[in-house]
């Protein structure tokens, strides 16, 4: 099957959000007067979500997932650092998809972060994948597309139920969209 592979940015390096929208702008800002991915760098931090395709709304947070076998790794490094910041709180659930995660969040001036742990590769784990799905489908389907997902995610539905009712995807979501990535050939 011939692969559709065309991701043109680099999602690994968050310096593409330089050329960018206003909100990607202020997002690379934030991220670098926190110093966020620096501190992380050991970890394979990648920034995921809805901004940095651009389909975020005004209540969208950065989600930043990142890899360690050991998750006191980078609660230490996180806390002594932001420890102080609003909204900071750290929830484990033992087993998602049989892998431990970690959320940590926090808010720096507009913006609500969140720091996702898990013993995965970030480029193996779903968030990731589903943006990569995502933002494919995005060049696929252009401008109504992307207004549509706008427009539901404004009514409060999240990004990948959104996406997987557009494109008529049935069952759970999260996996229909991995499943239609697979299919497409946009991810493997």
């Amino acid at each position: 099957m011939e692969s559709k592979r065309r991701v043109v940015i680099n999602f690994k390096d968050i310096t593409y959000l330089k050329e960018g929208t206003v909100r990607q702008k202020e997002a690379l800002k934030v991220l670098l007067e926190l110093n966020l991915f620096e501190l992380l760098k050991n970890f394979n931090p990648i920034l995921v979500g809805t901004i940095p395709i651009n389909i975020d709304i005004e209540s969208s947070d950065l989600d930043i997932i990142c890899q360690s076998k050991n998750h006191e790794d980078i609660l230490k490094v996180v806390r002594e650092k932001y420890e102080k910041l609003p909204e900071f709180e750290v929830k484990t659930i033992p087993s998602y998809k049989n892998l431990k995660t970690t959320i940590i969040t926090l808010e720096y001036k507009t913006f609500p972060i969140e720091i996702f742990i898990q013993n995965k590769h970030p480029e193996k784990q779903d968030s990731y994948l589903h943006m990569l799905v995502e933002y494919q489908v995005l060049l696929e389907e252009r401008t109504e597309f992307k207004s549509k997902i706008i427009a539901l995610k404004q009514q409060g539905i999240k990004t990948e139920p959104a996406f997987a009712q557009l494109l008529g995807l049935e069952g759970d979501p999260y996996q229909g969209l991995l499943n239609y990535g697979y299919e497409k050939g946009y991810i493997s």
